[in-house]
C-alpha cells in the first residue's frame, strides 16, 4: 500500500484507540485544537468549491470527523470524571468564554445546539433528501439531453461520456449526503447527552470519590461539562454549515464569496434604496444618525463604486469582442477551420426551429438519435452525428440534408399542420395543402388541426411533421448508407470485432485483406440493404475465401451465400417469398457475355442490342408487379446474380435481386413472372 492510504488506516484505528486508551490532558488539548482547525478547514474548502462534486469525498470526511469528535469527547469525558481535569482548552472554553458561570456556559451551549441541531442539520437533512430523489428522478431525463446534444454536434462522444459520468457520480453523491447527514444530527443528541453525563456524573463522582463539597463539585464539574461541550459543539456547528453550504451549492463558474458578491450585490440601484431606507430610518425613529448615517453612506459609495466597475467592464467586454472578431479575420487557422467538411448536415428555415427547441416541445433531436440506434441495430452501421443549424437563406418551413456539404435531400414542413396520406384509391378528399410526401414520392395533403380528425375518419393516414422529417431521414441515409461507410469507420468496426474475436482479426486483417478491400465489401452489402451487423460470420467468410480472390464483388457473393439466415428472414414473409424468376434465355444471354481478363477478373460485355432487349423486358416486369400492388424480387443463379443486380439499378434501386443460393433450403419459393428474351 501507499504511504497515503497507510497513513489514512492508521489514523482511523488510532481515533477507535482514543475511546479505550486514557490520554494526558497535554494530548487532549493538542487534539481539541486539531479538531477545530480540521473543522475550519472543512467549512472553507465546501465554501470555495465551484460545484458539490469538486468535494465528494465529503460524505466520508463527515464520518471521520464526526468518529473523531465523539473520541475526544470519551477521552474528555474519562479525563473530567476520573481527574477532574479536562485540559486547558476545556477549562479556557468553560472560565474565559463563558465568563465563568456554568448557567451562562449551559444556555450558550443550548443556544448551540439548537441552532446546529434544528436549524442547520435538519435543513440540510432535508436538502440532502430532496436533492437525492430528484437527482435520481432527473438521471433518465439528463442522459436524454447528453444524447441529444452529442447528436447535434454540440458535444463530442468523450465530452458525452464524461457527462453521463458526471451525472451518475451527482447521484451517489447526493445519496451520499443524504445518510451522511444523519451523522450531523446524531452528533448533535450525543453533544447533549454526554453533556448531562458529565455534569451529573461529574456531580456525584466529585463529592463521593474526590471529596469536593456540594458546592465545589457543582461548580467545577459543572463548568469542565460546559466547557467540553462548548469545545465540541463549535467544531460540530462549522461541519454541519459546511454540510448545509454543500447541499445547498449549485454549479457554478466561482467560490461561494465570489458568487455572493456577483449576484446579492449586482444590482447598484438596490443599494441606493436600502441606503436612502436606513436613512429614513435615522431621520424619523430614536435611533438617530449618528448609528444610521455611516451604513447608508457606505451603502451609497459601493454602489456608485459598483456602476463605475460595472460601466467598465462593459467596455472591457465588447473590445474584446471586437478583438476576437478581427483576430478571427486575420487568423489563418480560422480560415483552415473551414475547409472541414460535416458528414451529415440538417439544414433548417426559421419556421421550424422550434422543431429543434426541446423549451418549445420539440423533439427532433431525440427522433434523430433513435434512428442512429435503428441503422446500429438493423444495417450494424453506426451512423455519424447529424448537426442541425438553422439557415436563413432557406425558406421558413423548408430542410435540407446534407452529405459531405452537399444537398441529397430536401423537403417542406408545416409545423401547424399533419400531412395525410390516402391508403386507398376511394378516399374521399379533404382539404389542405397538395403536395408529395417526400420519403417515398406518394401524394398527400398538409391538414389542419381542425382537418385532422376528418381525415381520419375517412381512413387516411395522419402523420405530425417530426416524423415526416424522421421518416424521410431514415430513408434517405438508407440510400447513401454504402457511401457512409469510409475507411475511419471501416477501422473502427474492425477494432471493435477485435475486442470479442481478436484471432479471427488477426488472421485477415492485414495479411489477407487490407482495411480498403474490406470496407469495399461491406459497402457493397450495404449498398443493396444487406445488414453487416454479423461481422464475425462476414470476416471468417472472407477469411476463407481471401486466399483465392482479392475482388471485392466475388468476395461479396460468397459473404452474401454465407448470410443465407438473414437474408431470408429480410425478404420472406410467413415462409413464402414472391420473386420474378430470370428464365433460361435471360440467364443465358449474360452467362455468354460474361468475359475473363489475364488477370482473372470477370466483366459484363454484351451487345448494346442485348442489352437494351434486357433492360426493356426488366422494365416491363417491373411496373407489372407494382402496379399489381406487389414488391418485386428477381430470383437468378448466383454466376450472373451481381450482373442482373447492374440492369435492375438503372431501372429502379430499390428492387432486390436474389440468388438461389442466398436463401435458406425450407423457403417456399412461389414465382410471379418468369423473365426472359
Amino acid at each position: 500500500m501507499k504511504a497515503k492510504d497507510l497513513s489514512v488506516l492508521i489514523v482511523v484505528l488510532l481515533i477507535v484507540t482514543m475511546m479505550i486508551i486514557p490520554l494526558p490532558t497535554l494530548l487532549l488539548d493538542v487534539l481539541l485544537i486539531f479538531n477545530i482547525s480540521v473543522s475550519l478547514l472543512i467549512l472553507l474548502v465546501a465554501m470555495n468549491t465551484k460545484e458539490p462534486l469538486d468535494f465528494s469525498i465529503f460524505p466520508t470526511a463527515l464520518l471521520l470527523t464526526t468518529l473523531f469528535r465523539l473520541a475526544l469527547n470519551v477521552s474528555t469525558t474519562r479525563s473530567i470524571l476520573s481527574k477532574a481535569d479536562g485540559g486547558r482548552v476545556i477549562e479556557t472554553f468553560g472560565s474565559f468564554v463563558i465568563g465563568g458561570s456554568p448557567v451562562v456556559g449551559f444556555v450558550v451551549f443550548l443556544i448551540l445546539v439548537v441552532i446546529q441541531f434544528i436549524v442547520i442539520t435538519k435543513g440540510s437533512e432535508r436538502v440532502a433528501e430532496v436533492a437525492a430523489r430528484f437527482t435520481l428522478d432527473a438521471m433518465p431525463g439528463k442522459q436524454m439531453s447528453i444524447d441529444a446534444d452529442m447528436n447535434a454536434g454540440l458535444i463530442s462522444e468523450q465530452d458525452a461520456r464524461e457527462r453521463r459520468k458526471k451525472v451518475e457520480m451527482e447521484s451517489d453523491f447526493y445519496g451520499a449526503m443524504d445518510g451522511a447527514s444523519k451523522f450531523v444530527k446524531g452528533d448533535a443528541i450525543a453533544g447533549i447527552i454526554i453533556l448531562l453525563i458529565n455534569v451529573i456524573g461529574g456531580f456525584i463522582i466529585g463529592m463521593a470519590i474526590h471529596g469536593m463539597g456540594f458546592a465545589e463539585a457543582a461548580s467545577t464539574f459543572t463548568l469542565l461539562s460546559v466547557g467540553d461541550g462548548l469545545v465540541s459543539q463549535v467544531p460540530a456547528l462549522l461541519i454541519s454549515t459546511a454540510t448545509g453550504i454543500t447541499v445547498t451549492r449549485a454549479a457554478s463558474d466561482g467560490n461561494l464569496g465570489t458568487d455572493i458578491l456577483n449576484q446579492i450585490f449586482n444590482y447598484p440601484k438596490l443599494l441606493y434604496i436600502v441606503a436612502g431606507t436606513i436613512l429614513v430610518l435615522g431621520l424619523f425613529t430614536p435611533i438617530g444618525l449618528f448609528l444610521t448615517l455611516p451604513v447608508a453612506a457606505i451603502l451609497a459609495f459601493s454602489a456608485l463604486t459598483m456602476q463605475k466597475n460595472v460601466k467598465k467592464e462593459e467596455l472591457l467586454l465588447e473590445q474584446a469582442v471586437t478583438d476576437e472578431t478581427e483576430d478571427d479575420i486575420r487568423s489563418p487557422e480560422k480560415v483552415i477551420n473551414l475547409l472541414q467538411v460535416d458528414t451529415l448536415e440538417l439544414e433548417i428555415g426559421y419556421g421550424l426551429i422550434p422543431l429543434a427547441d426541446q423549451k418549445q416541445g420539440g423533439d427532433i433531436l431525440d427522433r434523430i438519435v433513435m434512428i442512429r440506434r435503428q441503422f446500429a441495430i438493423e444495417l450494424g452501421l453506426v451512423i455519424p452525428t447529424i448537426r442541425i443549424r438553422d439557415n436563413l437563406q432557406l425558406p421558413p418551413n423548408q430542410y435540407v440534408l446534407k452529405f459531405r456539404g452537399s444537398k441529397i435531400a430536401a423537403g417542406e414542413i408545416f409545423i401547424d399542420h399533419f400531412l395525410a396520406m390516402s391508403q386507398g384509391p376511394g378516399a374521399d378528399s379533404i382539404e389542405g395543402i397538395q403536395v408529395v410526401e417526400p420519403a417515398f414520392g406518394l401524394p398527400a395533403i398538409w391538414v389542419s388541426k381542425e382537418e385532422k380528425e376528418k381525415a381520419e375518419l375517412f381512413g387516411y393516414m395522419i402523420v405530425d411533421p417530426p416524423s415526416v422529417i424522421a421518416t424521410h431521414l431514415t430513408e434517405v441515409i438508407k440510400k447513401y448508407a454504402h457511401q457512409l461507410l469510409r475507411r475511419e469507420e471501416t477501422k473502427e468496426l474492425v477494432d471493435n470485432l477485435k475486442e470479442t474475436h481478436p484471432n479471427l482479426v488477426e488472421e485477415l486483417v492485414p495479411n489477407l485483406l487490407s482495411v480498403g478491400e474490406i470496407q469495399k465489401v461491406l459497402q457493397n452489402l450495404l449498398r443493396e440493404q444487406i445488414s453487416i451487423r454479423d461481422l464475425a460470420s462476414i470476416f471468417e467468410t472472407l477469411a476463407d475465401y481471401a486466399v483465392y480472390t482479392k475482388d471485392p464483388r466475388v468476395l461479396t457473393e460468397y459473404v452474401r451465400q454465407s448470410l443465407t439466415r438473414q437474408i431470408t428472414e429480410q425478404f420472406a414473409e410467413d415462409g413464402i417469398i414472391h420473386v420474378l424468376t430470370a428464365g433460361a434465355t435471360l440467364e443465358k444471354g449474360f452467362s455468354d457475355s460474361i468475359q475473363q481478363t489475364e488477370a482473372g477478373v470477370h466483366y459484363l460485355s454484351m451487345d448494346p442490342q442485348l442489352s437494351r432487349r434486357i433492360s426493356e423486358e426488366l422494365k416491363v416486369e417491373i411496373e407489372r408487379v407494382i402496379k399489381a400492388g406487389g414488391q418485386p424480387i428477381f430470383l437468378t443463379s448466383p454466376n450472373i446474380r451481381m450482373y442482373l443486380k447492374q440492369f435492375v439499378d438503372k431501372i429502379m434501386p430499390t428492387v432486390p435481386v436474389l440468388a438461389y443460393t442466398e436463401l435458406e433450403p425450407e423457403i417456399e419459393i412461389q414465382s410471379i413472372g418468369v423473365v426472359n428474351i
